[in-house]
């Protein structure tokens, strides 16, 4: 007897062939569309990932909650912490409808098996750094998030046009920051300049390795999750800040930093990437302390989860004997 053909070769075949039509066609995935185990993982990791720092990255700033300069300041720096929480919510949601949940993404989190951003483990020693990370880290997300917004996973994509929209906001209170630490004392000047010296460098390895170096961002780009490669990026970026620092008045810390006519590119002093391997193994100043902050927050938190729980699983009973009745 015949056995019977096998057509799931000839399925994944075809589901293969509508993938690749979408993603050409410049169209949207979708979490109900088939995708490509090695897409779907990527994408896991890179929101996973985002939203890991959207998180983390509310500790450098809300240590200066309570010690910002005035009331006004004190408010302004609550709204943009919540704001990021808010932006981890938002990414945690579109990683989910991979098929992830958010306990799994946490649990790699507070273990140590999953990354986040590597700009988020320097310290922030003075006021200015709130400035230098609105203007400088902020700024830099701003100019790699913008393209994700067009993102060919639609939950990514969509989400990114809200953050991206908040996160304009907090480049802009930053830069405001540092225009008038720039406008007063000799003191406050100097310490705007020295918070923009320690932030400078690490805001430009927020783009990443070299694209001779970037493992995962050939694929990436080819599917259309990323638009551009990590160097454009970061030559855009540094295009952006050479006339912002023209106005606040603040040295780039790079002697070597020229525009180059002939490559239309800026040429700029090496950076020192076995510094952004160290920090990024988790070897760097606050490495330690940022996860177990977020491991003790997760751990204080637990009895907020649980009651949480039982209140859904009441309410749930509740309504099956309404329906009962």
């Amino acid at each position: 007897m015949t056995a019977p053909a096998d057509l799931s070769v000839v399925e994944d075949e075809a589901a293969q062939a509508r993938f690749d039509e979408l993603i050409a066609q410049d169209s949207r995935i979708e979490p109900r569309d088939w995708m490509p185990d090695a897409y779907r993982k990527t994408l896991i990791r890179q929101i996973s990932q985002h939203a890991h720092s959207e998180i983390i990255g509310m500790q450098p700033e809300s240590n200066w909650i309570t010690r910002a300069p005035s009331l006004k300041r004190k408010a302004i720096l609550m709204a943009k912490v919540q704001d990021e929480a808010g932006h981890g919510l938002y990414l945690y949601s579109a990683a989910q409808t991979l098929g992830i949940s958010r306990e799994e993404m946490t649990d790699q989190l507070i273990e140590g098996r999953a990354r986040y951003s590597s700009i988020f483990n320097y310290t922030t020693p003075t006021w200015a750094d709130m400035g230098a990370i609105g203007w400088l880290v902020d700024g830099a997300a701003i100019c790699n998030q913008v393209p994700l917004c067009r993102a060919s996973y639609g939950p990514y994509g969509r989400a990114m046009v809200r953050i991206c929209k908040e996160e304009s906001f907090h480049q802009r209170q930053g830069f405001e920051i540092l225009l008038t630490l720039m406008q007063g004392s000799p003191a406050q000047r100097k310490m705007a300049q020295d918070a923009v010296d320690r932030w400078y460098w690490p805001s430009l390895m927020m783009f990443g390795p070299p694209d001779d170096e970037s493992p995962n961002s050939a694929q990436s780009m080819a599917w259309k999750i990323k638009r551009f490669s990590n160097d454009d990026l970061r030559q855009r970026f540094i295009g952006m800040l050479v006339p912002q620092a023209e106005v606040l008045g603040v040295t780039l810390p790079d002697p070597e930093l020229r525009w180059n006519a002939d490559t239309g590119r800026w040429d700029m002093s090496e950076i020192d990437w076995a510094e952004f391997h160290e920090v990024l193994a988790g070897r760097g100043p606050c490495n330690a302390e940022r996860l177990r902050n977020r491991r003790t927050a997760h751990e204080d938190g637990a009895w907020v989860r649980e009651a949480a729980a039982e209140y859904a699983r009441k309410q749930a009973l509740k309504a099956e004997k309404a329906v009962a009745a």
